[in-house]
């Protein structure tokens, strides 16, 4: 599995993640845990952001990513 691939499963988990912390802000009531899943669940936001830029940067530089296909 190279870089590329594990860290596009990475991102996948993250935006899963995301998504999960969203959806369990929405379903509570207590304001408390509703604020602390909308914080968690925009850290993961930064971290799909930081992982797709680190995936991007790869293929930009790695030249197997460069070849016509």
């Amino acid at each position: 599995m190279t870089v590329v691939n594990k860290l596009e499963s990475a991102l996948a988990s993250a935006k899963s993640l995301s998504g999960d912390l969203k959806s369990f802000s929405l379903d509570t009531d207590n304001q408390e845990a509703k604020q602390m899943f909308g914080m968690l669940s925009t850290n993961a936001d930064n971290m799909v952001n930081m992982i797709e830029s680190r995936i991007n940067t790869l293929k930009n530089e790695e030249p197997q990513y460069n070849q016509e296909q």
